[in-house]
């Protein structure tokens, strides 16, 4: 079992910054990969990015954008959101997966998920 707790999401101006934490518990060694989605109401959640041991990936709509990072005892990973927008305004959840490919190819999958944390962006 892995507990992912997100902190950090809130209400910002279209421009402004956001950083997303998620501190990761239980068995997280078996699980390489933390990352984050995002779902839009009324949409589909979709990937925002993830990182493995080392390497981070993104989808293209935050690329530029945002900065996913771990720490160095690999179990929490933030999310920093520059430039926001208002199409960012989602939930956004914490994702522990054991494969990197798995997770960018959508929400299926993804092994355990935290609760989510909103982040609103106003124009």
């Amino acid at each position: 079992q892995v507990q992912l707790v997100e902190s950090g999401g809130g209400l910002v101006q279209a421009g402004g910054s956001l950083t997303l934490s998620c501190a990761a518990s239980g068995r997280t060694f078996s699980y390489n990969v933390l990352g984050w989605f995002r779902q839009a109401p009324g949409k589909e959640r979709e990937f925002v990015a993830a990182i493995s041991r080392s390497d981070p990936y993104y989808a293209d709509s935050v690329k530029g954008r945002f900065t996913i990072s771990r720490d160095n005892a690999k179990t929490t990973v933030y999310l920093q959101m520059n430039s926001l927008k208002p199409e960012d305004t989602a939930a956004y959840y914490c994702a522990a997966a054991k494969g990197i490919s798995t997770v960018v190819s959508g929400p299926g999958g993804v092994d355990y998920w935290g609760k989510g944390t909103l982040v609103t962006v106003s124009s």
